[in-house]
């Protein structure tokens, strides 16, 4: 069995995922496809994630794949997570993982109605609020939710949550019928209102965004061809990985596995590495050092959930409670700080660690072109990090 140092990982993550300034690409699709997906919980990291992988792109620039070209799209994935996919990748997300979801969400929505006394049938009133609304949609071509709900009067139900417990509240229907239309591959969100920072989206029929729509395709195929996705952008990593980044049941994954057979290797501390078969060979380095900001949530860090080979000892200043990463510079495939935009426009840099002379002074410029970048939008994670909002109260 071969072993795969963490020398070598580091340097594999600097090409395979486009940080090293001789590896960044030029096509936004084309690199959302070979990390496996941009992370879109947070808008703001499918650009600021794009922006440090590519070699020459403007917001505007990205924004167009996204919302003119439409070569990206964006849908609830792996983990019930939000992702920015090229189409191709779309349709295996949605078969692999997004399709499951759908059958336990109608049953929580239709249960939702019921104990509320929305409908006494729950699964009929969803059914016909979904309809009612997708004929809406079609009939304005775009909306977002506030002017589907003017024309569709089910969707303005209300239903309670948590009603034992003191954080009881409700919720409009209208987030759910919207939901679970997405999920079955029936809508799809377009281009948010406001900057590319704000989560309001627009809405649009799948068809109209994507004539044909997504394709259909088997769950066992699609499983197996996101395995090999993530093991060419991540490789290598452990079952534990990978199990943890889709969030699949251990039997969907077994099978994948099977059908993809990957090929094992030694990691540092003796844990087994999965890479596809022909990628065990040993992987050049960079020509030289390099230095990034990336954003809350980008793909990189959010690949492994042991993190130890380029992470170090930083993770309690870096996550969240629930495990979301927070902005973080690099130098060289480490982590060794965070970052922060401040109200006044400023990028507030913290390393954790020296890096030395050299690395500060590139850590220092890259933070200057992304201010530049980022002009007067204003960047605030979702997930607030103990470093992150630190930064941004000194």
């Amino acid at each position: 069995m071969r072993t795969i140092g963490d020398d070598e990982r580091r340097s594999r993550l600097a090409v395979r995922q486009h940080l090293a300034p001789a590896h960044r690409g030029d096509d936004v699709a084309r690199v959302a496809g070979d990390v496996a997906g941009l992370h879109a919980t947070d808008p703001a990291t499918v650009l600021l994630a794009a922006r440090a992988r590519l070699r020459d792109a403007t917001p505007a620039s990205i924004e167009h794949a996204l919302y003119v070209e439409r070569s990206l799209v964006r849908l609830l994935g792996m983990r019930r997570t939000m992702f920015v996919v090229p189409v191709d990748l779309g349709a295996v997300v949605q078969a692999s993982s997004t399709r499951a979801l759908v059958a336990r969400e109608r049953r929580v929505t239709v249960g939702l109605l019921e104990a509320s006394g929305v409908a006494d049938d729950g699964e009929r009133w969803l059914r016909e609020a979904q309809e009612q609304t997708l004929r809406a949609l079609v009939a304005r071509g775009e909306a977002k939710a506030s002017e589907l709900s003017q024309d569709v009067p089910a969707p303005r139900e209300k239903v309670g949550l948590g009603s034992d417990k003191p954080y009881a509240t409700t919720q409009g229907m209208a987030t759910r019928v919207l939901f679970l239309l997405a999920a079955e591959g029936r809508i799809v969100r377009g281009r948010p209102s406001g900057s590319w920072t704000s989560s309001l989206y627009r809405w649009a029929p799948i068809e109209a965004w994507l004539p044909g729509g997504l394709p259909e395709l088997d769950t066992d195929e699609a499983a197996a061809e996101l395995v090999r996705r993530w093991l060419r952008a991540f490789g290598p990593g452990t079952y534990a990985d990978l199990k943890w980044w889709t969030g699949w049941p251990a039997a969907l994954l077994r099978r994948a596995l099977a059908r993809v057979a990957p090929v094992e290797v030694a990691l540092h501390g003796g844990a087994t590495g999965l890479v596809l078969a022909g990628d065990e060979q040993p992987a050049a380095a960079p020509d030289e050092p390099w230095a990034a900001l990336l954003p809350a949530l980008d793909p990189a860090p959010m690949g492994w959930s042991a993190r130890g080979f380029y992470l170090g000892a930083h993770r309690e200043r870096l996550f969240d409670r629930s495990g979301n990463i927070g902005p973080t510079v690099w130098w060289d495939g480490r982590v060794v700080g965070g970052w922060a935009q401040r109200r006044d426009g400023e990028i507030a840099l913290a390393l954790l660690e020296d890096p030395g002379a050299d690395a500060a002074a590139a850590i220092a410029a890259e933070a200057q072109r992304l201010r530049e970048w980022i002009g007067d939008v204003r960047v605030t994670p979702r997930f607030r990090t103990p470093l992150e909002r630190e930064l941004c109260d000194g």
